[in-house]
């Protein structure tokens, strides 16, 4: 895999929140692995870890709410990519407010949006989640402040087990 590594150790993806609420539960963990994959109909797909607490609670849900930040919002990614939700409750250190469908919407972040789930994808190791976007923020502008990126979250110890 030398060579496969060489070719992923360039990427500097835009990372996301991505929260997930199936009743009385809410998660949210720090992805990078997401984006657009349709342009018509526009679809979004997020992978989520399978020991993700996220991905437990997502594998119930409807809608997942998918969020920016940027980079300034370190603290806010290092609650949702440093902790797990395992063990503790990251809304009760977060801004939010419910969204479409239940969806959990962390109020800080730059832009965001709530997709509905149509469809699971299994990659190995991660789900994917294709989503059909039903609600979006207001005021988001695309020429806002630089989004945090992977090189910018390195630092951030993972919350659950990395294999």
């Amino acid at each position: 895999m030398v060579g496969m590594d060489a070719f992923t150790e360039r990427l500097d993806p835009d990372m996301y929140v991505v929260t997930a609420t199936e009743g009385d539960e809410r998660a949210g963990c720090l992805v990078g692995f997401a984006s657009q994959c349709s342009i018509r109909p526009v679809r979004f797909v997020v992978w989520l870890s399978k020991v993700n607490r996220t991905y437990e609670v997502a594998g119930a849900a409807d809608f997942l709410a998918v969020h920016l930040l940027t980079r300034e919002q370190q603290e806010l990614a290092a609650l949702f990519g440093g902790e797990t939700g395992h063990q503790v409750d990251k809304f009760a250190r977060a801004a939010w407010t419910r969204g479409h469908g239940g969806a959990s919407v962390l109020q800080d972040a730059c832009a965001w949006f709530v997709g509905s789930i149509e469809q699971k994808i299994d990659g190995g190791d991660h789900v994917g989640f294709v989503l059909d976007p039903v609600q979006y923020s207001e005021g988001a502008k695309a020429d806002g402040p630089p989004l945090l990126r992977l090189s910018d979250a390195l630092s951030i110890e993972p919350g659950h087990p990395v294999d």
